[in-house]
């Protein structure tokens, strides 16, 4: 819903990856659990978005 929110206020009639990339860190920061593997390592939930986007491909 986020996504299409963006592409609306876009001017858009429909998403793209952009869309969806511009929204992500927002809607899925607090969603998030890292384990305290995670946490001890100094990984953050920022660098699991960015990960996770960095293999979604744009247009």
């Amino acid at each position: 819903i986020c996504a299409r929110s963006h592409a609306y206020l876009q001017g858009k009639a429909f998403v793209t990856p952009d869309d969806v990339q511009a929204v992500a860190f927002d809607a899925l920061r607090h969603r998030l659990v890292l384990s305290f593997e995670a946490e001890a390592a100094g990984v953050t939930t920022d660098d699991v978005i960015e990960r996770l986007l960095s293999r979604v491909a744009t247009v």
